[in-house]
């Protein structure tokens, strides 16, 4: 059995530092579990969430981050008939992607989309399906109505706004560094609106939203930031708007004015992607193919903006948790690098 290297959290706090590096066996894939050498694995904010036990999910420890992985095919366990040692597949788990290794089981693998990137090819199926589930499922997008992104420049964010372009909608992305909303920007979006305010707090968009959208304001607004976002997104909207609540990522819980909600007939809508797909298995079933489709087809372009060894997970997950990320950043192992 080989010896792998892994990121593990052994205690429970809410200082990522307690991840901490790892040595372990790794057993022989089970019946219909395949073994992956892992290339590159996406961190998302669930990954820090967990850490700090948070998240609703909460893994026995000592447990590695990581649910988003890429890489190769390197063992596959008895009855596994659709997958082969050099298979390059992309991987959905809740935990374990920070190693070089994990076994996985085969229904949660698929091959990765032709000419994707490893760090790519990790880093577009939970961001996609968010943004999916909330445009199609939940937002009824149309073709031509004007879309307000919030929180533009982080994964979600930036999967919303090139989904949006997709579907066909004139997109407005916020966010708050001007440097982060150029790469939006370059991205596709029509317009970027930088939200911070003088003294630091974010709002103040409604005018220029207005202004934008030939005084109408926005038909959908994706709102993964919450708190006075969502306060002036209420009044930065037309009639029969759809505001797709997302998370909270400004760290309050607004409360929605209901006068506002009566005299413009907004509908506001929440958005549990993963939650979606367990309450109607063939509805998520069908989301996860679309994006796949999507993505195998090229119609959809995951942003990574830089990659970290694993030796230096902690880094990266930093670097999330202080919003110094545009897009997705990775973990990387087994000799894989981004390119330059």
């Amino acid at each position: 059995m080989p010896k792998i290297h892994t990121v593990r959290c052994h205690t429970i706090d809410d200082d990522i530092t307690t991840v901490t590096n790892d040595t372990v066996t790794l057993e022989p894939p089970q019946r219909g579990e395949v073994q992956i050498a892992v290339k590159a694995c996406a961190v998302n904010f669930p990954d820090i969430l967990m850490i700090q036990g948070k998240y609703q999910h909460k893994p026995d420890l000592p447990f590695a981050p990581g649910g988003e992985a890429a890489g190769d095919v390197v063992a596959v366990g008895p009855g596994v008939e659709d997958y082969a040692e050099g298979d390059q597949v992309i991987a959905s788990t809740r935990t374990g992607g920070f190693a070089e290794a994990i076994n996985v089981a085969v229904d949660q693998v698929q091959l990765m989309p032709a000419g994707m990137s490893y760090a790519a090819a990790a880093s577009f199926q939970t961001a996609y399906l968010t943004a999916w589930v909330a445009l199609v499922c939940r937002g009824n997008l149309q073709p031509g109505e004007n879309l307000l992104v919030h929180g533009a420049t982080g994964g979600v964010g930036l999967a919303a706004v090139d989904l949006g372009k997709h579907l066909g909608a004139n997109v407005i992305g916020t966010g708050g560094r001007d440097d982060k909303l150029a790469v939006v920007a370059e991205r596709g979006a029509d317009h970027v609106i930088n939200y911070t305010m003088p003294d630091g707090s974010l709002g103040g968009f409604r005018d220029e939203v207005k202004a934008l959208t030939s005084g109408r304001g926005a038909d959908v607004v994706y709102d993964p930031v919450g708190g006075d976002v969502f306060d002036e997104s209420m009044r930065s909207v037309n009639l029969d708007a759809r505001i797709l609540t997302i998370g909270f990522t400004s760290g309050r819980w607004p409360q929605a004015a209901v006068n506002l909600i009566l005299i413009k007939q907004l509908s506001v809508i929440g958005v549990r992607a993963g939650e979606y797909g367990r309450l109607y298995p063939d509805r998520g079933a069908a989301n996860k193919q679309a994006i796949y489709d999507l993505a195998v087809e090229g119609k959809i372009d995951p942003y990574v903006c830089r990659g970290f060894p694993l030796s230096e997970a902690v880094a990266a997950m930093q670097m999330l948790e202080s919003r110094n990320v545009v897009g997705k950043c990775v973990v990387t192992m087994n000799g894989y690098e981004l390119a330059t």
